[in-house]
Protein backbone atom coordinates (compact mmCIF):
# COMPACT_ATOMS: atom_id res chain seq x y z
CA UNK A 1 0.00 0.00 0.00
CA UNK A 2 1.24 3.49 -0.89
CA UNK A 3 -0.10 6.38 1.22
CA UNK A 4 -0.08 10.01 0.15
CA UNK A 5 0.12 12.39 3.13
CA UNK A 6 -0.83 16.06 2.75
CA UNK A 7 -0.36 18.86 5.27
CA UNK A 8 -1.27 22.51 4.66
CA UNK A 9 -2.28 23.37 8.21
CA UNK A 10 -0.36 26.65 8.48
CA UNK A 11 2.40 28.07 6.27
CA UNK A 12 4.30 24.93 5.19
CA UNK A 13 3.11 22.99 2.15
CA UNK A 14 4.18 19.37 2.61
CA UNK A 15 3.40 16.12 0.84
CA UNK A 16 4.89 12.67 1.41
CA UNK A 17 4.54 9.12 0.14
CA UNK A 18 4.88 6.21 2.58
CA UNK A 19 4.54 2.48 2.19
CA UNK A 20 2.45 0.22 4.44
CA UNK A 21 5.37 -0.11 6.90
CA UNK A 22 5.64 3.68 7.25
CA UNK A 23 8.86 3.81 5.26
CA UNK A 24 9.21 7.17 3.54
CA UNK A 25 9.33 6.89 -0.25
CA UNK A 26 9.34 10.65 -0.88
CA UNK A 27 8.93 13.73 1.27
CA UNK A 28 8.87 17.44 0.36
CA UNK A 29 8.36 20.43 2.69
CA UNK A 30 8.08 23.92 1.24
CA UNK A 31 8.44 26.65 3.87
CA UNK A 32 6.91 30.10 3.59
CA UNK A 33 9.05 31.56 6.41
CA UNK A 34 10.78 34.08 4.14
CA UNK A 35 7.45 35.18 2.70
CA UNK A 36 5.95 35.95 6.13
CA UNK A 37 9.16 37.21 7.74
CA UNK A 38 8.55 40.81 6.71
CA UNK A 39 5.29 40.78 8.71
CA UNK A 40 6.75 39.18 11.83
CA UNK A 41 4.30 36.27 11.65
CA UNK A 42 2.04 34.23 9.40
CA UNK A 43 -0.55 36.15 7.36
CA UNK A 44 -3.39 33.64 6.84
CA UNK A 45 -4.57 34.83 3.42
CA UNK A 46 -1.05 34.93 2.01
CA UNK A 47 -0.40 31.43 3.38
CA UNK A 48 -3.51 29.91 1.81
CA UNK A 49 -2.84 31.56 -1.58
CA UNK A 50 0.71 30.18 -1.57
CA UNK A 51 -0.59 26.69 -0.82
CA UNK A 52 -2.82 26.94 -3.90
CA UNK A 53 0.21 27.86 -6.01
CA UNK A 54 2.43 25.09 -4.64
CA UNK A 55 0.35 21.99 -3.97
CA UNK A 56 0.22 20.71 -7.57
CA UNK A 57 3.94 21.31 -8.02
CA UNK A 58 4.88 19.51 -4.79
CA UNK A 59 2.54 16.62 -5.60
CA UNK A 60 4.42 16.08 -8.88
CA UNK A 61 7.73 16.43 -7.04
CA UNK A 62 6.96 13.59 -4.60
CA UNK A 63 5.77 11.31 -7.40
CA UNK A 64 8.99 11.97 -9.30
CA UNK A 65 11.14 11.46 -6.18
CA UNK A 66 9.45 8.13 -5.41
CA UNK A 67 9.43 7.11 -9.09
CA UNK A 68 5.70 6.37 -8.87
CA UNK A 69 2.56 7.31 -10.77
CA UNK A 70 -0.80 8.52 -9.51
CA UNK A 71 -2.22 5.03 -10.10
CA UNK A 72 0.22 3.61 -7.52
CA UNK A 73 -1.38 5.57 -4.65
CA UNK A 74 -3.83 3.49 -2.57
CA UNK A 75 -4.81 5.91 0.22
CA UNK A 76 -4.76 9.64 0.93
CA UNK A 77 -4.30 11.05 4.42
CA UNK A 78 -4.78 14.79 4.86
CA UNK A 79 -4.95 17.31 7.69
CA UNK A 80 -8.58 18.27 8.25
CA UNK A 81 -7.75 20.43 11.29
CA UNK A 82 -6.89 22.14 13.49
CA UNK A 83 -5.09 24.95 11.69
CA UNK A 84 -5.60 28.11 9.68
CA UNK A 85 -8.91 27.30 8.06
CA UNK A 86 -8.01 28.74 4.65
CA UNK A 87 -4.77 26.78 4.57
CA UNK A 88 -6.40 23.55 5.76
CA UNK A 89 -9.04 23.81 3.05
CA UNK A 90 -6.44 23.90 0.27
CA UNK A 91 -5.01 20.51 1.22
CA UNK A 92 -8.38 19.02 2.07
CA UNK A 93 -9.95 20.07 -1.23
CA UNK A 94 -6.97 18.70 -3.16
CA UNK A 95 -7.26 15.39 -1.30
CA UNK A 96 -11.01 15.15 -1.87
CA UNK A 97 -10.61 15.84 -5.58
CA UNK A 98 -7.86 13.26 -5.90
CA UNK A 99 -9.89 10.59 -4.10
CA UNK A 100 -13.05 11.38 -6.04
CA UNK A 101 -11.21 11.11 -9.35
CA UNK A 102 -9.25 7.96 -8.48
CA UNK A 103 -11.80 6.14 -6.34
CA UNK A 104 -9.38 5.52 -3.47
CA UNK A 105 -10.19 6.07 0.23
CA UNK A 106 -9.63 9.27 2.18
CA UNK A 107 -8.65 9.73 5.81
CA UNK A 108 -8.87 13.17 7.39
CA UNK A 109 -6.57 13.33 10.40
CA UNK A 110 -6.06 15.59 13.39
CA UNK A 111 -2.91 17.65 12.90
CA UNK A 112 -2.09 17.73 16.63
CA UNK A 113 -2.55 13.97 16.97
CA UNK A 114 -0.23 13.54 13.98
CA UNK A 115 2.48 15.56 15.74
CA UNK A 116 2.17 13.31 18.79
CA UNK A 117 2.32 10.17 16.64
CA UNK A 118 5.17 11.43 14.42
CA UNK A 119 7.57 9.47 16.64
CA UNK A 120 6.40 6.32 14.83
CA UNK A 121 8.24 7.50 11.72
CA UNK A 122 11.44 6.67 13.60
CA UNK A 123 10.58 4.38 16.53
CA UNK A 124 8.00 1.81 17.54
CA UNK A 125 6.62 3.09 20.83
CA UNK A 126 4.74 1.02 23.37
CA UNK A 127 1.36 2.22 24.60
CA UNK A 128 0.32 3.87 26.84
CA UNK A 129 2.26 7.11 26.70
CA UNK A 130 1.81 10.80 27.42
CA UNK A 131 2.56 13.22 24.56
CA UNK A 132 3.38 16.92 24.64
CA UNK A 133 2.68 18.72 21.37
CA UNK A 134 4.23 22.19 21.47
CA UNK A 135 4.23 24.55 18.50
CA UNK A 136 3.33 28.04 17.35
CA UNK A 137 -0.36 27.23 17.44
CA UNK A 138 -0.65 24.54 20.11
CA UNK A 139 0.64 23.61 23.54
CA UNK A 140 -1.26 20.53 24.63
CA UNK A 141 -0.73 17.29 26.54
CA UNK A 142 -2.42 14.12 25.29
CA UNK A 143 -2.63 10.70 26.90
CA UNK A 144 -2.66 7.75 24.47
CA UNK A 145 -3.81 4.31 25.57
CA UNK A 146 -3.77 2.84 22.04
CA UNK A 147 -3.36 3.98 18.43
CA UNK A 148 -6.13 6.43 17.43
CA UNK A 149 -7.28 6.66 21.06
CA UNK A 150 -6.30 9.66 23.16
CA UNK A 151 -7.65 12.16 25.64
CA UNK A 152 -6.60 15.74 26.38
CA UNK A 153 -5.13 16.15 29.87
CA UNK A 154 -3.84 19.71 29.60
CA UNK A 155 -3.81 22.64 27.19
CA UNK A 156 -2.81 26.28 27.02
CA UNK A 157 -5.39 28.74 28.30
CA UNK A 158 -4.04 31.56 26.13
CA UNK A 159 -0.86 31.80 24.03
CA UNK A 160 0.91 28.71 22.77
CA UNK A 161 4.60 28.45 23.68
CA UNK A 162 5.74 28.96 20.08
CA UNK A 163 3.45 31.97 19.78
CA UNK A 164 5.12 33.50 22.84
CA UNK A 165 8.56 33.02 21.25
CA UNK A 166 7.38 34.67 18.03
CA UNK A 167 5.78 37.62 19.81
CA UNK A 168 8.88 38.27 21.90
CA UNK A 169 11.06 38.15 18.79
CA UNK A 170 8.70 40.54 16.99
CA UNK A 171 8.71 42.93 19.97
CA UNK A 172 12.52 43.01 19.88
CA UNK A 173 12.62 43.29 16.08
CA UNK A 174 14.59 40.05 15.73
CA UNK A 175 12.66 38.56 12.80
CA UNK A 176 10.59 35.46 12.10
CA UNK A 177 10.36 32.61 13.01
CA UNK A 178 11.12 33.81 16.50
CA UNK A 179 11.80 30.49 18.21
CA UNK A 180 14.79 29.66 16.06
CA UNK A 181 16.30 33.14 16.44
CA UNK A 182 15.80 33.24 20.21
CA UNK A 183 17.32 29.78 20.62
CA UNK A 184 20.43 30.84 18.69
CA UNK A 185 20.91 33.99 20.77
CA UNK A 186 20.08 32.25 24.06
CA UNK A 187 22.76 29.64 23.44
CA UNK A 188 25.38 32.25 24.41
CA UNK A 189 23.55 33.51 27.50
CA UNK A 190 22.97 32.66 31.15
CA UNK A 191 19.51 31.30 32.03
CA UNK A 192 19.81 32.70 35.57
CA UNK A 193 20.17 36.33 34.51
CA UNK A 194 16.48 37.23 35.00
CA UNK A 195 14.06 35.41 37.32
CA UNK A 196 11.07 35.26 34.97
CA UNK A 197 7.88 33.69 36.40
CA UNK A 198 6.84 30.07 35.81
CA UNK A 199 3.08 30.42 35.21
CA UNK A 200 0.64 27.96 36.82
CA UNK A 201 3.39 25.71 38.17
CA UNK A 202 1.50 25.17 41.44
CA UNK A 203 -1.81 24.49 39.73
CA UNK A 204 -2.97 20.90 40.25
CA UNK A 205 -4.13 20.70 36.64
CA UNK A 206 -1.80 20.30 33.67
CA UNK A 207 -2.86 23.42 31.79
CA UNK A 208 -0.49 26.12 30.57
CA UNK A 209 -0.50 29.91 30.35
CA UNK A 210 2.20 31.85 28.50
CA UNK A 211 0.52 35.24 28.13
CA UNK A 212 1.69 36.39 31.57
CA UNK A 213 5.25 35.26 30.92
CA UNK A 214 5.24 37.15 27.63
CA UNK A 215 3.96 40.25 29.44
CA UNK A 216 6.63 39.84 32.14
CA UNK A 217 9.32 39.81 29.45
CA UNK A 218 7.96 42.91 27.72
CA UNK A 219 7.65 44.72 31.06
CA UNK A 220 11.26 43.86 31.88
CA UNK A 221 12.43 44.99 28.43
CA UNK A 222 10.66 48.34 28.83
CA UNK A 223 12.25 48.97 32.23
CA UNK A 224 15.73 47.78 31.32
CA UNK A 225 17.86 48.21 28.24
CA UNK A 226 18.01 45.00 26.22
CA UNK A 227 20.85 45.26 23.72
CA UNK A 228 23.90 43.43 22.49
CA UNK A 229 25.46 43.47 25.96
CA UNK A 230 22.73 41.42 27.64
CA UNK A 231 20.22 40.19 25.04
CA UNK A 232 21.57 36.63 25.12
CA UNK A 233 21.24 36.46 28.91
CA UNK A 234 17.71 37.89 28.91
CA UNK A 235 16.53 35.57 26.14
CA UNK A 236 18.21 32.57 27.77
CA UNK A 237 16.29 33.36 30.97
CA UNK A 238 13.01 33.61 29.05
CA UNK A 239 13.68 30.38 27.18
CA UNK A 240 14.56 28.59 30.42
CA UNK A 241 11.25 29.66 31.98
CA UNK A 242 9.32 28.28 28.99
CA UNK A 243 11.26 25.00 29.02
CA UNK A 244 10.86 24.59 32.79
CA UNK A 245 7.09 25.00 32.55
CA UNK A 246 6.71 22.65 29.56
CA UNK A 247 8.82 19.90 31.09
CA UNK A 248 7.41 20.17 34.61
CA UNK A 249 3.79 20.11 33.44
CA UNK A 250 4.39 17.15 31.12
CA UNK A 251 6.04 15.10 33.86
CA UNK A 252 3.22 16.04 36.23
CA UNK A 253 0.67 14.76 33.68
CA UNK A 254 2.60 11.52 33.28
CA UNK A 255 2.82 10.96 37.03
CA UNK A 256 -0.88 11.68 37.49
CA UNK A 257 -1.66 9.15 34.74
CA UNK A 258 0.80 6.64 36.27
CA UNK A 259 2.67 6.49 32.94
CA UNK A 260 6.47 6.63 32.70
CA UNK A 261 6.72 7.01 28.92
CA UNK A 262 6.68 10.49 27.32
CA UNK A 263 6.69 11.53 23.66
CA UNK A 264 7.38 15.09 22.52
CA UNK A 265 6.54 16.61 19.13
CA UNK A 266 5.65 19.87 17.39
CA UNK A 267 7.80 22.68 16.04
CA UNK A 268 9.04 23.94 19.43
CA UNK A 269 10.28 20.41 20.19
CA UNK A 270 13.14 21.24 17.80
CA UNK A 271 14.48 23.62 20.46
CA UNK A 272 17.79 22.25 21.67
CA UNK A 273 17.45 23.50 25.24
CA UNK A 274 13.96 22.01 25.59
CA UNK A 275 15.30 18.65 24.43
CA UNK A 276 18.16 18.86 26.95
CA UNK A 277 15.84 19.66 29.86
CA UNK A 278 13.50 16.80 28.97
CA UNK A 279 16.33 14.29 28.81
CA UNK A 280 17.93 15.60 32.02
CA UNK A 281 14.62 15.29 33.89
CA UNK A 282 14.00 11.83 32.42
CA UNK A 283 17.33 10.61 33.76
CA UNK A 284 16.63 12.11 37.19
CA UNK A 285 13.16 10.56 37.48
CA UNK A 286 13.78 7.31 35.56
CA UNK A 287 11.32 8.10 32.78
CA UNK A 288 11.51 7.17 29.11
CA UNK A 289 11.38 10.27 26.89
CA UNK A 290 11.34 10.15 23.08
CA UNK A 291 11.49 13.30 20.97
CA UNK A 292 10.93 13.38 17.23
CA UNK A 293 13.87 14.43 15.07
CA UNK A 294 13.73 18.12 14.11
CA UNK A 295 12.66 17.24 10.54
CA UNK A 296 9.50 15.58 11.89
CA UNK A 297 8.85 18.18 14.60
CA UNK A 298 7.88 20.82 12.05
CA UNK A 299 4.68 20.47 10.02
CA UNK A 300 5.16 17.66 7.51
CA UNK A 301 3.21 15.35 5.24
CA UNK A 302 5.03 12.23 6.44
CA UNK A 303 3.43 12.36 9.89
CA UNK A 304 0.00 12.76 8.25
CA UNK A 305 0.52 9.68 6.09
CA UNK A 306 1.86 7.76 9.08
CA UNK A 307 -1.19 8.52 11.23
CA UNK A 308 -3.47 7.69 8.29
CA UNK A 309 -1.91 4.22 8.20
CA UNK A 310 -3.08 3.60 11.79
CA UNK A 311 -6.62 4.71 11.00
CA UNK A 312 -6.65 2.60 7.83
CA UNK A 313 -5.62 -0.44 9.89
CA UNK A 314 -8.72 0.07 12.03
CA UNK A 315 -10.96 0.71 9.01
CA UNK A 316 -11.72 4.28 10.08
CA UNK A 317 -12.03 6.01 6.71
CA UNK A 318 -13.52 9.47 6.10
CA UNK A 319 -16.43 10.48 3.92
CA UNK A 320 -15.75 12.84 1.02
CA UNK A 321 -17.86 15.51 2.71
CA UNK A 322 -15.56 15.68 5.75
CA UNK A 323 -15.30 19.25 7.01
CA UNK A 324 -12.25 21.31 7.87
CA UNK A 325 -11.98 22.76 11.37
CA UNK A 326 -9.74 25.43 12.87
CA UNK A 327 -9.69 24.55 16.59
CA UNK A 328 -8.64 21.44 18.46
CA UNK A 329 -11.57 19.17 19.26
CA UNK A 330 -11.21 18.32 22.97
CA UNK A 331 -12.04 14.75 23.88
Amino acid sequence: MVILGIDTSCDDTSLALLDENRNILAHVISSQADLHGRFGGVVPEIASRKHVELIDVIYNDVLREAELNADDIDLVGVTSGPGLIGSVLVGLCFAKGFCLASGIPLIGVNHVEAHAMSIFLEHEVEFPFVALVVSGGHTIILSFDAPCSFRVVGSTLDDAAGEAFDKIAKFLGLGYPGGRIIEELARKGSPDHVAFPRPMMDDVRCNFSFSGLKTAFITYAKKHTVDGSNISDVLASFQEAVCDVLVSKTFKAARQSNIKRIVVGGGVASNGRLREVFLERAKEEDFEVMISSPLYCTDNGAMIASLASFYAASGAYSALDIKAYSRMVMK
